[in-house]
């Protein structure tokens, strides 16, 4: 009995998003099996000083697109390429004002190594670790299957529309 329990709770959260996360330059938290229940999810590692951060409007456009047909975009900034701002308000700016970001992004963390955040240790582990900034992964509702893009990878490009449509 309490093993379907604890079945039944896997389910509905899965332990790689069973945590709350800071959001970016704020004292707010967002509780990650809250934010996706029930949605596709696409996640983003960030960087602000990267020859693909202009890809940030190319998300905004993602998100503003399919946000009401059940997709969550949820952004990682990290530095583990050495291409992030070292002040977390510095991050803030470029993306909300400088890229007008309404979708949640989180505090600066780890997206690859022996201390990265659990939702890209799983991303890493069904899939593989980012290899630089703007990796982007798609997640089905379930959240059982997960499709990966390289940074060269545009989100306008219509093979990654397709995916995000494809799990929605």
């Amino acid at each position: 009995m309490i093993s379907q329990t604890i079945n039944k709770a896997e389910a509905a959260c899965p332990a790689f998003l069973n945590t709350e996360m800071r959001k970016l330059h704020s004292k707010e938290s967002v509780n990650l099996c809250e934010l996706t229940q029930g949605k596709a999810i696409l996640v983003v590692n960030t960087a602000s000083n990267c020859g693909f951060t202009p890809q940030f409007k190319s998300l905004e456009a993602i998100h503003k697109k399919y946000k009401d047909s059940g997709l969550v975009v949820i952004g990682f900034p990290s530095d583990d390429f050495f291409q992030e701002e070292d002040e977390e308000k510095e991050t803030a700016k470029v993306c909300f004002v400088n890229y007008g970001v309404t979708f949640t992004m989180l505090q600066t963390s780890a997206v690859r190594g022996s201390d990265v955040n659990p939702v890209f240790k799983h991303l890493g582990d069904k899939t593989t670790s980012p290899k630089w900034n703007f990796y982007k992964y798609v997640v089905s509702r379930d959240k059982k299957t997960v499709k990966h893009f390289n940074s060269k990878m545009k989100p306008e490009d219509k093979e990654f529309i397709q995916a995000i449509e494809a799990v929605l």
